[in-house]
This record gives C-alpha cells, structure tokens and sequence, in this order.
C-alpha cells in the first residue's frame, strides 16, 4: 500500500477508502488496489457478478455535501479532473492488467466514483459515473 504524506494525497487515501466500503455495501469484491505500472494506475479493481470494474476514484473535501438532486453547486468538480491523456494512461494500464492477468473475454468496465468528503463532520456522499468509454 502506498503512503500517503500531502494534504491532497491524504483526502485521496480517505476517499479510496470510502469508495471501497461504498462498493462492498452495493455488493462488489475489492479484487485489488492501486495497480501500478509507471504508465498509470488503477486505484480500484472490483468484480460483482462476473464482471470486472476498474475504478477511478477522484475525491474532494467540500463544507457542506451536495445532495445530487440539482447539478453539483461546486465550481471545482473533481471529474474535470479527467483529461484525455489521463484516459489514456488508464486505458493502457487496464489492457496491462488485463494481459497480465491472462483475463481473457470477461467482461468489464471503466468507472469514476466522485466522492464528496466533509471531513470535520465525518461524513461523505458518493456519485458513480459508469460504463465511461476509454
């Protein structure tokens, strides 16, 4: 397991964390965490009914959490956070993995989970944006 020293670097580590237990209470298996290659990494790897989910995780720390039910009020969401080149990278860190692995025609998709945390009330809102095509 990474360590994890910068202030950005500890709020990602928390929302991992949450992502993970978000993911085990709606059924998934954590198969493994922060897959590494010096291309990129994966920071979630999950299965749930025979299919394989890589997970991209982006955190942030807000005051107040949103409730989903209008567009996200903050003017930082952290899924601009994902460029183009950015998807690149993970793209060619899931077929590594996928090769390395010997998976052959499992299915699988690529996911982002948003998670919103409010630190000083330890709490946290969760948002899934499935299925993103690399």
């Amino acid at each position: 397991m990474k360590k994890f020293t910068s202030k950005s670097q500890k709020i990602g580590e928390l929302g991992e964390e949450v992502a993970c237990t978000f993911l085990m209470k709606h059924g998934f298996t954590i198969q493994e965490r922060n897959y590494t290659k010096k291309w990129g990494e994966i920071d979630i790897i999950a299965e749930k009914e025979g299919k394989l989910y890589f997970i991209e995780v982006k955190s942030v720390s807000c005051g107040t959490l949103p409730d989903f039910k209008d567009d996200n009020p903050f003017t930082k969401r952290p899924e601009e956070n994902m460029h183009p080149w950015k998807l690149k990278r993970l793209s060619r860190t899931i077929q590594t993995y996928l090769i390395h692995k010997r998976i052959g025609n499992t299915p699988w998709q690529f996911d982002l989970l948003l998670v919103y945390l409010d630190i000083e009330n330890r709490k946290a809102r969760v948002r899934t944006i499935e299925n993103i095509i690399l």
